[in-house]
């Protein structure tokens, strides 16, 4: 219980109410899953006997803004405010993910056996492959609000404010249990031998340092990048935990397909060669692309008042999304010739004659 108490005292010495309470609910719970439930109960009954009026997490917070723009800088998402994310990833992601949420959750203990870890997660790795989607996980794992800075408007164009956002955002964070994340980190960790930058930008990555240094004593912080190559060399080094996030195998490619698909009545489940021909039409995929696939078929689906997902269908908007909607004909047919659909269904689908198709396919043969 010690990273709670001392976040209390912190709390009590800066004569912040929303952090005192905040943590001693979270000791109260934590005394609770270790079976003391006389301390427990006796927390809450000195928090619910407090006369000042007290701010719990599940009250109103109000995120800090950005002093030139008066735009908010980060989002604050509640535990539970979300569906539950299904989320799938290989196993050695999953095992690294195991290993540091398991640090988290016991971190009291390791910290009474003298072991003091940061508690800082890197994610990096391709667009649109779930990195965002994993802090979500991880706070969902754990139990914790979500952080979320807004780096559309962290980013000031004033001097020096772009410093006092992160600070902003650091402090407020440190307010109350929760998980600081910081997607597209390279925006503000980028290198400092960048020819191309500014002497600001020197502040800006100075400034990251001295306050994740400060933050992560105590503080769950993820930051999250797509381009790695981009950062700060001394950024690496406060991360504890580094993980790669990639594009899907074969395997998660089945699984994300069955997922997405499954919301939309899909007539070939049964037909292993058409899975297996649109699992391998996947690959290098993207978990993003093909979540938008599979949402585009069925909503093209439902726009058309068509009650059933085909093998055709998704083959389609396979090609309209590979192809930006640029629609060749002779490309779509021969394509969708190719993947095994009958000529028949493929006039039906392009709205030409089954002549023409023929013509296609014999010209382009």
């Amino acid at each position: 219980m010690y990273a709670e108490l001392l976040k209390i005292i912190e709390g009590g010495l800066s004569k912040d109410p929303q952090k005192v309470a905040s943590y001693a609910k979270l000791l109260a719970q934590n005394y609770a899953k270790d079976g003391d439930s006389k301390s427990a109960d006796r927390i809450m009954r000195l928090l619910e006997n407090k006369r000042s009026p007290l701010v719990y997490l599940d009250q109103v917070i109000t995120p800090p803004v950005d002093q030139e723009t008066r735009l908010s800088i980060a989002d604050f998402i509640m535990p539970g405010a979300q569906a539950e994310i299904p989320f799938i990833f290989s196993d050695t992601l999953k095992s690294k993910l195991d290993v540091f949420i398991g640090r988290l959750a016991h971190r009291n203990e390791l910290q009474a056996a003298g072991i003091t870890l940061t508690s800082s997660l890197l994610l990096y790795g391709p667009p649109g492959c779930g990195k965002t989607t994993l802090a979500h996980y991880i706070a969902q794992r754990l139990d914790l609000p979500l952080v979320v800075a807004r780096l559309d408007s962290l980013v000031s164009s004033l001097l020096g404010n772009t410093s006092k956002n992160i600070r902003q955002i650091c402090d407020f964070a440190n307010r109350q249990p929760c998980i600081l994340f910081l997607d597209e980190f390279d925006a503000i960790a980028k290198a400092r031998d960048d020819q191309h930058e500014l002497g600001e930008l020197k502040r800006v990555v100075n400034s990251l340092l001295q306050n994740m240094d400060e933050f992560v004593k105590s503080g769950i912080l993820i930051a999250a990048t797509n381009h790695q190559d981009l950062l700060d060399k001394a950024i690496w080094r406060r991360f504890n935990t580094i993980v790669e996030v990639g594009k899907p195998d074969m395997e998660e490619i089945r699984q994300l397909l069955a997922l997405y698909l499954s919301r939309g009545y899909v007539d070939f489940t049964q037909d292993a060669r058409k899975w297996d021909n649109i699992v391998q039409l996947m690959a290098g995929s993207s978990a993003a692309d093909i979540k938008s696939i599979c949402q585009n078929t069925i909503a093209h689906n439902i726009m058309a008042k068509r009650p059933k997902v085909t093998y055709a269908d998704v083959l389609l908007q396979y090609y309209h999304f590979k192809n930006h909607n640029s629609t060749s004909f002779k490309e779509l047919i021969k394509f969708l010739s190719t993947y095994d659909v009958n000529q028949k269904l493929i006039a039906e689908i392009c709205d030409i004659s089954l002549r023409q198709v023929r013509n296609y396919l014999t010209h382009t043969a």
